[in-house]
């Protein structure tokens, strides 16, 4: 819905750029397959469960990447993309139980100042 200035409301953008987190988010979860893909050994069936959701889970994002790329400016959408560190960096600690450092929290404290600027200053379809 737009406002009176042809401009599209708070509340849709936030729903927009919520669902290119979304997106994402699918995005680094195949990841996490990957990685659990390897780390599978000689157990072929885990490997090709893995592998399969890895696939499913790619599979999944670009058909949803291409819908996201209408909603925004390619600009925009590739500039989110960042946010797949933030995401890995969640899904190493929940799932591989790997730590954070400081270095890391400053990373993606930039990351995350930029994506807001970003999603600030620009307008959604």
């Amino acid at each position: 819905m737009k406002d009176a200035n042809g401009r599209m409301t708070i509340s849709r953008k936030i729903k927009n750029i919520a669902l290119l987190q979304g997106v994402i988010i699918i995005y680094t979860i195949s990841s996490v397959m990957s990685k659990a893909a390897s780390a599978s050994g000689d157990h072929l069936l885990r490997f090709f469960l893995f592998f399969g959701m890895e696939f499913v889970a790619l599979g999944v994002y670009a058909l949803l990447w291409q819908q996201m790329i209408k909603r925004f400016e390619l600009s925009v959408a590739y500039a989110n993309r960042s946010m797949a560190v933030v995401w890995s960096m969640v899904w190493a600690v929940i799932f591989f139980h790997d730590t954070i450092t400081v270095q890391n929290v400053a990373g993606v404290v930039l990351v995350v100042i930029g994506i807001w600027i970003i999603n600030t200053d620009t307008e959604v379809a």
